[in-house]
This record gives structure tokens, sequence and C-alpha cells, in this order.
């Protein structure tokens, strides 16, 4: 089976409302859509979701690399290479990390078609389900407990807060958080790299008997030792996200136990076939695994929960980014049930629109 085509189509997504992290605030998502067909008649699809902040790259980038290396490398191509096509995208430096993730998707995807299996059992099928938490960005006091008690009240047990611009609000909203709603819920924490040492520990320590599960990224993603400090110094699970952004990423922060858990995100390291490594690395440092997510439509998420249904030490979800949009038409791939991502029985990512 060869690839004779590829095509794309662009989607720029309206956000539903802007969201803020401690970095930058979210009006847009542009996702692109990449099909690879082949002359068997099935067609494997794949998309990406750069982020200039995240993948460094913007859509006009990935297009670029549709239209350039990526059609002149698969195009007429054998279809089954797959291994050999992310090493060589991999090598060409202008090919970016959502752009290698869009192409290995729908190479995945296409064997799965082939095989006539859903995507996550192709990959191990370790579990069928898996609850996600749904984010709260940086809101006032009021606006954040009226987004809590929507998302509670409609079936989600575990609530990821973002912060890190002002720690003694933070503080409070975990308070107030514990004080409306009690302790029937998991709650996560983000601070996407706005604290220092000091300010993490600070936070952890005011907020110790209310339960926060994982504090993700508390510092920034250029002073790993300063996520190592603040690790030794708390007794939450300190998760690095930024932080890991490549296998040797993976490995340098592993080896040095500069932190207890790991988030992976597809679009941030490149693909399901590089998020394997970085989980079998995390893994063999005993760490826990978190699959996340960036502002990605439903094709985008579909991909992320297939794999982390496909592996045993794999037991966080962050998969909401497609709730926030306006227009997805990827939704039916899977279904959200009270909290829980439930795959479509369909081959491969599931039905396509």
């Amino acid at each position: 089976m060869r690839i004779t085509a590829l095509e794309y189509e662009r989607y720029d997504l309206d956000l539903k409302e802007p969201y803020t992290i401690a970095y930058e605030t979210v009006h847009k998502s542009p996702n692109i859509i990449l099909k690879i067909i082949t002359d068997s008649g099935l067609v494997g699809y794949g998309c990406a979701t750069p982020d200039i902040e995240v993948t460094a790259e913007t859509p006009e980038d990935v297009i670029r690399q549709i239209e350039g290396p990526i059609e002149g490398l698969l195009k007429g191509q054998p279809a089954f290479r797959h291994s050999y096509y992310q090493e060589q995208l991999k090598q060409t430096s202008q090919v970016g990390s959502s752009a290698r993730a869009m192409v290995d998707i729908a190479l995945f995807d296409l064997i799965a078609r082939k095989a006539s299996l859903p995507l996550y059992q192709l990959l191990g099928g370790y579990r069928s389900r898996i609850a996600t938490s749904i984010t709260i960005g940086i809101l006032p006091l009021e606006e954040t407990l009226e987004r809590a008690r929507m998302f509670l009240s409609q079936g989600f047990t575990i609530l990821k807060l973002k912060g890190g611009l002002d720690a003694q609000a933070d503080i409070e909203k975990v308070h107030k958080l514990r004080e409306s709603f009690g302790s029937g819920f998991a709650l996560r924490f983000d601070a996407n790299q706005g604290f220092d040492p000091d300010s993490a520990v600070h936070f952890i320590q005011q907020t110790r008997k209310l339960g926060i599960e994982i504090l993700e990224q508390p510092t920034p993603q250029n002073n790993p030792e300063a996520m190592r400090e603040v690790s030794e110094r708390v007794h939450v699970p300190v998760m690095a996200d930024e932080s890991i952004k490549s296998l040797a990423d993976a490995f340098h922060m592993t080896r040095q136990g500069m932190m207890d858990m790991v988030n992976i995100k597809i679009q941030k390291v490149g693909g399901i076939l590089e998020a394997a490594h970085i989980n079998s690395v995390a893994k063999a440092g005993g760490l826990e695994v978190m699959i996340g997510c960036l502002d990605e439509c439903g094709l985008g998420i579909s991909a992320g929960l297939h794999f982390a249904l496909s592996r045993p030490n794999i037991h966080f979800a962050d998969l909401d980014g497609h709730l926030d949009l306006i227009g997805d038409r990827f939704l039916n791939l899977f279904q959200l049930k009270d909290g829980f991502l439930i795959p479509s029985d369909q081959p491969g990512l599931g039905p396509i629109p």
C-alpha cells in the first residue's frame, strides 16, 4: 500500500471564551487536519495544533511543512514505514513538533484502519476508559467558584485549577473551593511556570490539608533545578509539563530526579511514537504519567485518549481542550460521560465525519 496524496484543511476555532494562564491569554485555536490517502482507498487522519509558546510553530509553518518536506518524504512511498518517516522528520529542522505529531497520528490511524481495530487496542489496549480533569483558568474568585459549581454538576470529578500569577490569591481559591464543595472531587493545580521555589513551597504549605493531588510545572522550564528543589521540599507530587519537550528532556530530568510525574502532550513531543518512548523512560524511573493536551479539536484529543488507554502506568488524563472550542466537527470520535472519556469502537481514531 502506497501513499498517493496528502490533503489538509485549516480550522481556526474560536474559544467559547478566552482563558488566562500564567504566561498568556488564549482567544483562538488553529487546528490543521491532515489526510494521508493511499492507493488502497484507506485514509489516515492527523491533527496539528501549533502553539508558538509550546511548539514554536505557527499554522503557516505547519502548512509550509506539509507542502514541502512532509509531502516530499511521503508521497509515492510505502504507507507503513512509520519509524523511518518519523526519524527523517526529526532530522529536518524546519519540521516542528505539532507537524510531526500530525503525520505520526495519521500514520497510526492508517495502520489501525488497515487492521480493523480501534487505535488504543492496536497500541496495547490496557484500559477502555479514563477520567479526565477539566480546567479552570485564572479567574476572579467568584467566577472560579461558579465554574467549579458548573463542572461538578456536569459529572466531572477532577478539577484542574490554573494559577501562578498571585500565590496568595491561589491559596484563597483552593480554600474556598474546598469550603464550598467539600472533598468529593480531586483537585490539581497548574502554575504554568509562574512560581519561584519559595512561592511554590509556600502555596503547598498553606493548602497542605486541602488535598491537592498534583502540583504541575510550578517553576520555569529553563530552570530544572528549581523544580527539583520544589519536589524535594513538598509532599505533593510535582509534575513536569513545559520542561518535557523531548525524549532527551525526559531522560535527563528523570535520571536527575527533578520531578515526580510527567505530563506528556502528543503535540508538544512530536507524536504517539515519541510519547511512547518518553512514557517508557518515566516508567523505568518509577514516575507516574498524565496525558495532556493543547487546545486541540476532537481529532487531536482522540489521539491522546487512545494513547492514554494503551499503557498501564498512565493513570491520569487532562484531555479537555476540545470543550473550549466552537465548531469542532470531530466530537463523535469518543464519548464524555460523567467525566470519563470513552473511545469509539470503530477502527483507527473512529468515524471521521
